[in-house]
């Protein structure tokens, strides 16, 4: 993963994002990415999975 922090609370996941950091265009380059779980990951110490990507138009 990259700039993504998950933390579960009981039963509510929360997910931190630096939108300071980038990681370079994406592989189309329209567009920076800031953070990716680079594909589906699974929840810590949870069956469920999640996906997700931030980024910026260029």
């Amino acid at each position: 993963m990259k700039n993504v922090e998950m933390i579960v609370e009981g039963t509510v996941l929360t997910i931190r994002v630096d939108l300071s950091k980038e990681f370079g265009p994406s592989s189309t380059g329209k567009t920076i990415i800031i953070a990716s779980t680079e594909g589906n990951v699974t929840i810590p110490d949870r069956q469920e999975k999640i996906g997700l990507n931030v980024y910026r138009k260029k």
